[in-house]
């Protein structure tokens, strides 16, 4: 009766464990928002909800302060990134679940594992000395352009990918596979119609978190992508992202530049909901 009293005590215990920090977590964001929200909304007001989205100066000594710029450049950087990470990383995690053998998989675990531990101002130096040089060797660019930015992006959001994709495709019943080899389907037929489409929701969830990493960062970005704020459809020029605006000014910004570039925060943060949004109704769809 007391081993009984005790344990039914720590479950209790446990509970409000891990209530408190669910709890404190929603506080954060919570909390997030607010600050966001009730430092931006004013300044955009103040400049002009349009005129601050659609304009396409930012200069902030001359209180021009259109972000469209940078909105589209972090729509191509990220979109780059997607195209070149989310291929690789998706085949990946499926040779690694269903292809690769055991003695192969001690080397490339790790190795996914390092990737995901390497710090983006290391990705940036690798940006720097390899992938710019590369550029204006071979094309009729600079260097720090939308092309190396979305390519480095693309390597980087790969442990992301990949960690989230491969146990996805683990967890599907091996029974979905056994009844593909039952109906005559090859291996590679089974994993690809059956296992994959089976994994889909896991799969996009790692789309999700790839987009999130590839919009989100900064420091890697900023140094290789140009960092000019300006409109251009040239993939071998370079442009301004909007974490890369706020990095760039957000140490000398004060009064309404300072509440631009929060406001700037707050755009970004709306697309990452969007993003999530999107994610969502496509796989309610499909579970449809």
């Amino acid at each position: 009766m007391e081993n009984i009293n005790r344990s039914t005590a720590k479950e209790k215990l446990m509970e409000l464990v891990f209530l408190i920090t669910a709890v404190v977590s929603i506080l954060a964001v919570a909390l997030i928002c607010i600050f966001l929200f009730a430092n931006g909304i004013p300044a955009m007001k103040e400049i002009g909800f349009l005129e601050f989205l659609t304009g396409t100066v930012w200069r902030p000594g001359n209180d021009k302060f259109g972000i469209f710029p940078m909105i589209l450049g972090s729509i191509y950087v990220t979109g780059g990134a997607l195209i070149i990470g989310v291929p690789v990383g998706i085949l990946t995690s499926v040779f690694m679940a269903r292809f690769c053998p055991a003695k192969w998989y001690k080397v490339l675990k790790p190795i996914v594992n390092l990737l995901a531990g390497i710090p983006s101002i290391v990705y940036g130096f690798f940006g720097v000395v390899v992938l710019v040089p590369f550029i204006r060797e071979h094309f009729d660019s600079r260097g720090e352009s939308i092309l190396c930015a979305a390519i480095l992006l693309g390597i980087m959001i790969l442990p992301t990918i990949i960690g989230a994709s491969e146990p996805a495709i683990r967890a599907v019943d091996q029974s979905y596979y056994e009844g593909a080899l039952a109906l005559g389907a090859t291996h590679e037929r089974s994993v690809f119609t059956v296992l994959l489409p089976a994994a889909k929701s896991g799969i996009f969830a790692a789309v999700v978190l790839g987009v999130g990493r590839a919009l989100g960062e900064t420091m890697a970005v900023v140094m290789v992508v140009g960092n000019q704020p300006r409109v251009t459809h040239n993939m071998l020029e370079g442009i301004r992202t909007l974490t890369t605006n706020i990095v760039m000014e957000m140490g000398y910004a004060t009064d309404l530049h300072r509440e631009a570039l929060i406001a700037t925060g707050v755009v970004l943060f709306v697309f990452i909901l969007i993003i999530n949004f999107c994610f969502s109704m496509i796989k309610r769809s499909g579970k449809e």
